[in-house]
């Protein structure tokens, strides 16, 4: 299968507060179109993350997909996972992160799933083979996903030095997360990487 190699630059912005950064990152193609659902995250080098608790998401069903398809949070965040279609679905995971299984149902599970491990979790609906989601677990409270024009951007991050990682799900070596150190105050600060995707089918 064709192999097309990626171009990440992620640039530290200069503070807008005196203790807090945004780090905004482009995802882009070589041939310089952008790339869409690219995790970014970013872990300080020092390794030191005040304990909060993390934010909870949402991954809704709906017309037999998972929306959305690509999700991040922090270890130890909660997921509520909604059917908004008129059938049933049973998601499920086999991943060694979290495995879990929600049978048939409509609407809202009971309870949220809890994502303890960080790691990738690949999910399906044992009903419908199409349907698919990721959902990248990290270690970190800083992380973005890259929009439609290939750009995210991590907000609040501490003054601090940082290593600005990127994942996405169509790697072809999925443990291959290329990494670069950052600071987040460095208004010229840009750390350039490439990551080798699978072509797309």
């Amino acid at each position: 299968m064709k192999m097309l190699k990626y171009f990440l630059a992620a640039c530290a912005l200069g503070a807008t507060l005196v203790h807090a950064a945004s780090v905004r990152v482009q995802v882009v193609d070589q041939a310089g179109a952008p790339v869409p659902d690219a995790i970014v995250y970013a872990l300080p080098v020092n390794g030191k993350i005040a304990a909060a608790k993390p934010a909870g998401a949402v991954i809704d069903q709906i017309k037999r997909r998972f929306v959305p398809m690509v999700s991040v949070v922090q270890t130890g965040a909660s997921v509520t996972f909604p059917n908004k279609d008129n059938i049933e679905h049973d998601v499920y995971s086999f991943s060694p992160p979290k495995r879990f299984e929600l049978n048939l149902y409509h609407g809202i599970p009971a309870n949220p799933v809890v994502f303890d491990k960080p790691g990738l979790v690949v999910m399906g609906c044992n009903i419908h083979d199409a349907m698919v989601a990721y959902l990248l677990i990290v270690d970190t409270p800083w992380f973005a996903k890259t929009d439609a024009h290939g750009a995210a951007t991590i907000g609040n991050v501490p003054a601090d030095s940082y290593k600005v990682i990127v994942w996405h799900f169509r790697q072809s070596d999925p443990n291959a997360q290329p990494e670069q150190k950052v600071s987040a105050l460095a208004a010229d600060g840009v750390a350039k990487f490439s990551v080798q995707l699978k072509a797309a089918e």
